[in-house]
C-alpha cells in the first residue's frame, strides 16, 4: 500500500498474541488442539489454565471455575467449550487501554474476570462481544506475559506450526442490523478497515471483513440467517480462523493426525479452505496470502 491508502493504526497493533477458550472439559479440549498440531507448553502458577503453542500461535486453555462455570458432576450441564477472549500485541497495553476506554470501550468490570494474583501481571483489556474480552500484551518478544504468570512445562519444546499454520482471523456473530456499530468499534478504536464488498476468503464467504491496521489478520462480522431463531442466535466471538499457503497439504496433514472436515451441499473442503468441528468447537481453515511476523 502507499501512504495515501495506508490504514491508520493507532495502537500499533502487530497481530494476535493469543486467542483464549474457557472450558469444563480441559483435557478433551486440549486433546483436540493437539490434533491440529499444538503442545501444551505451560501451565499457569495459580488458575487452572494451560498454555498451548505451535509455531507463533498461542492458544489459552481456560478452565478456572470463575471463567469456565461448574458442572454438577455428571456432565449434564457441560457447555461446549467457548471463545472467551483474544489478545492484540501494541506498542503499549496501557496507552493502547486509555486510547479505547477514552472512546467509549467498557473497561474491565470485576466480574468479567478473575481478580489478580500475587505475582500476576494485570494484562489491561476491554470488553468486546457478549461476555467476551479483548486484551493488549506489549510484551510478546525476548521477555513475554508468560513469563511472569506461567510455568513451562519440562521438556516440553513448541512444535513448528503444521504445513505454516498461523493465525488467520477471527469471527463474530452480530445481531441484526449492528454491523455498522460493529464496524465502527473496530474502526474507531482500534484502526481496522473494512474489506470492499464481495472481497471473502475461505469457504464460507458471508458478512463483513475487517482488515487489522498491520495486515496480519481479519475480523468476520456475521450477522444472522433467515433461521436465526431456530438457531438461537446471539451476539459472541464465534471460531478462529487458521491460514495456511497451501490448504490441500494443510488438509491432508491433519487428516493424518485424525482430524475430519464438514462436507455438505453447502461446505466443503477446497483450495480455497476447510472447516472442521473439533473438541465441540469449530475451526476454519484459508488459503492465506499473509506474511505473518512470530
Amino acid at each position: 500500500m502507499n501512504d495515501s491508502t495506508q490504514p491508520v493504526n493507532p495502537l500499533g497493533v502487530a497481530g494476535i498474541e493469543y486467542v483464549e477458550y474457557a472450558t469444563q472439559e480441559p483435557l478433551a479440549f486440549g486433546a483436540a488442539l493437539e490434533k491440529l498440531g499444538f503442545h501444551a507448553f505451560a501451565r499457569h502458577r495459580s488458575r487452572e489454565i494451560v498454555l498451548y503453542r505451535a509455531g507463533g500461535m498461542n492458544i489459552i486453555v481456560n478452565a478456572d471455575p470463575a471463567v469456565a462455570g461448574l458442572s454438577n458432576g455428571n456432565g449434564d450441564d457441560v457447555r461446549p467449550p467457548r471463545l472467551k477472549a483474544f489478545a492484540l500485541r501494541v506498542r503499549d497495553a496501557a496507552l493502547a487501554y486509555g486510547h479505547c476506554v477514552s472512546r467509549g470501550a467498557w473497561p474491565l468490570s470485576a466480574t468479567a474476570a478473575p481478580r489478580v494474583g500475587a505475582m500476576e501481571l494485570n494484562i489491561p483489556g476491554v470488553s468486546g462481544v457478549g461476555d467476551s474480552i479483548i486484551y493488549f500484551v506489549d510484551r510478546y518478544q525476548e521477555f513475554s506475559i508468560y513469563d511472569v504468570d506461567f510455568k513451562r512445562l519440562p521438556g516440553v519444546t513448541p512444535p513448528p506450526a503444521i504445513e505454516g499454520m498461523h493465525f488467520f482471523g477471527i469471527v463474530q456473530s452480530i445481531e441484526e442490523g449492528r454491523t455498522r456499530e460493529w464496524v465502527d468499534f473496530y474502526r474507531e478504536l482500534f484502526g481496522f478497515s473494512v474489506l470492499p464488498q464481495g472481497q471473502y476468503f475461505g469457504v464460507l464467504p458471508k458478512g463483513t471483513l475487517l482488515e487489522s491496521p498491520c495486515e496480519q489478520f481479519y475480523l468476520q462480522l456475521v450477522e444472522p440467517p433467515e433461521q436465526a431463531a431456530v438457531l438461537a442466535w446471539q451476539e459472541k466471538l464465534t471460531r478462529v480462523g487458521f491460514g495456511a499457503p497451501d490448504i490441500p497439504k494443510l488438509v491432508a496433514a491433519l487428516a493424518a493426525r485424525g482430524v475430519t472436515f464438514v462436507e455438505s451441499n453447502s461446505v466443503h473442503t477446497s483450495d480455497r479452505g476447510a472447516v472442521t468441528y473439533l473438541g465441540g468447537t469449530s475451526f476454519e481453515f484459508v488459503k492465506s496470502h499473509l506474511t505473518v511476523m512470530e
